[in-house]
């Protein structure tokens, strides 16, 4: 699929880290219409000079828009760099992220507490040049929608552009494994809130006319966007279920959970099928998010 959105100007570019596993996990999304440049999530700090290199042997020399679906180490934390190399280039987030982003301390500090040493691998965030900040209005005249959906952070933001669908991490984390098979995980974060989400995933799937592609921040594009939301929707219903069922006979156990889920979530369950060190990966990440439905559910309990 992803040759036939070249056709249209629409590119992935791959965005690997220094621990095992990072291949084709994190990536930078390179839309180029009517004479512009647009990038959506150029990554981490560790990677930015490698994205500055791609971009130059594709033969871009200007960028016009960095668009950030939300200011993640592993998505914005090397904005200010792309910045510096491509002067005329201004950038979007959502307005409760601006200030993180423009003087990073705090985020970085978050982010060492959060992820440790994926966070140091990650690097340290670039500050963005508060000059350069575009906003919604600006965003128009490209003809970008704006499209608040948070849920896996409460600044996330999704771009349609075209028949394009930039989700980030609105909907879940997607590897195709093969034809006929995908790999599906909740993206949810350690402070979860599932009403938020849900209705971001509403928002999303009634989009109208629906966009013809979706194009995930981790991994790749899909055509269509409400198969998605449904197949997410359902899935972490699952996850709450079991999280619930867990903790009312009295089994919290992180790994526990997870080892259920592998029985009972047929697409989290593709798993193992995956190379062993993207396994890991995603078990990391699978974790932190049972620990966020469980805080979840502990308070519904309250």
């Amino acid at each position: 699929m992803l040759h036939e959105l070249e056709k249209k100007g629409l590119k992935l570019l791959d965005l690997p880290q220094s621990m095992p596993g990072y291949e084709n996990f994190i990536s930078c999304w390179v839309y180029q219409r009517h004479g512009h440049t647009i990038l959506v999530d150029p990554g981490p700090t560790y990677s930015a000079k490698t994205l500055v290199e791609q971009l130059r042997e594709a033969g871009i020399q200007k960028v016009d828009l960095v668009l950030l679906t939300h200011i993640h180490l592993d998505h914005g934390g090397g904005a200010g760099f792309v910045l510096e190399q491509f002067p005329y280039a201004r950038w979007y987030c959502h307005p409760k992220g601006v200030r993180h982003v423009t003087d990073p301390h705090a985020l970085w500090q978050g982010s060492l507490e959060v992820l440790g040493d994926v966070a140091m691998a990650y690097g340290k965030p670039v500050p963005l040049p508060a000059g350069k900040l575009a906003h919604e209005k600006d965003l128009s005249e490209f003809g970008i929608s704006v499209i608040p959906s948070p849920g896996h952070a409460a600044h996330h933001t999704s771009f349609l552009i075209d028949e394009i669908l930039f989700a980030g991490e609105a909907i879940a984390t997607m590897i195709e494994i093969g034809e006929d098979r995908t790999y599906l995980r909740p993206a949810t974060p350690a402070r979860f809130f599932p009403r938020v989400f849900f209705e971001s995933l509403d928002k999303l799937a009634a989009i109208e006319p629906e966009p013809a592609v979706c194009a995930f921040a981790h991994y790749g594009a899909t055509e269509g966007v409400r198969p998605w939301c449904d197949l997410a929707r359902t899935q972490l219903n699952l996850w709450l279920d079991m999280v619930r069922s867990g903790l009312a006979s009295g089994k919290d156990n992180v790994d526990e959970i997870l080892l259920g889920l592998m029985g009972k979530d047929e697409l989290f369950a593709g798993l193992s099928l995956l190379d062993e060190q993207v396994q890991e990966r995603e078990r990391y990440y699978a974790r932190n998010s049972v620990r966020g439905l469980l805080q979840s559910v502990r308070k519904e309990r309250e």
